[in-house]
């Protein structure tokens, strides 16, 4: 699996060396322990050193290497970790969903529907990349709509990695036939009932069933860790 050239768009070199390096970190095929170097990392990208020192940078902030002298030592995510980061995700949108549930949905709920009936086509197309993609655009426009600075700040500080996260465990389930996927899908149009209702109790049972299921397929994706 490489990292969608489509997600890339408008990124510098560094954030795509970093996004390409994410993936195989994420999904083990470069190892806990191993040690990066810039020197070979630039080779394996043909570029100088400047944009891998940026990802280094970048991948360092996100806990996934530790900088060291004579390279960067890769530490990877346990299992624990990406529990954590599915923790924050479900703190972020609980109180996200709670927040827009009373304020005036406008064009939310149409944009919402949309992206699902893109999911159900990706779907059909048996597109992963897609459909992980929208995955991610779906819950993003809600973070974006609560007009909140510092939960926005605090998802764009974890977006990376659960993009990475989404477009593995999406391949999960894809893998698990057309029932699953489908099953994915309704769970979306449910979050969406959810807002419809306005109803706080509501929202966050919906919120709360739809992270234990995610948690699941969670396990599956990651067998390893």
């Amino acid at each position: 699996m490489q990292y969608p050239s489509s997600w890339l768009q408008g990124a510098s070199l560094g954030e795509s060396i970093a996004c390409e390096l994410r993936l195989q970190i994420i999904k083990g095929t470069i190892k806990v322990g191993e040690v990066l170097s810039e020197n070979r990392i630039a080779a394996d990208f043909g570029t100088s050193r400047s944009p891998v020192r940026e990802a280094m940078r970048v991948l360092a902030s996100e806990g996934l290497i530790r900088l060291e002298r004579m390279g960067a030592v890769v530490l990877g995510l346990s299992l624990k970790d990406v529990e954590e980061l599915y923790d924050v995700r479900y703190l972020i949108e609980s109180f996200v969903q709670q927040r827009v549930s009373v304020m005036k949905l406008g064009t939310l709920i149409p944009s919402l529907k949309m992206i699902i009936d893109k999911m159900e086509l990706a779907a059909k197309h048996k597109d992963v990349v897609d459909f992980s993609y929208l995955d991610l655009s779906f819950h993003e426009s809600m973070v974006m709509e609560a007009d909140h600075t510092r939960i926005l700040h605090l998802w764009k500080s974890i977006r990376h990695i659960v993009m990475t996260v989404m477009l593995i465990t999406t391949e999960e389930v894809f893998s698990k036939g057309e029932d699953k996927v489908q099953f994915v899908i309704d769970k979306h149009r449910l979050l969406v009932k959810g807002l419809e209702s306005k109803d706080p109790k509501r929202i966050q049972e919906v919120v709360r069933e739809y992270f234990s299921d995610s948690r699941n397929t969670l396990h599956h994706s990651f067998p390893s860790l």
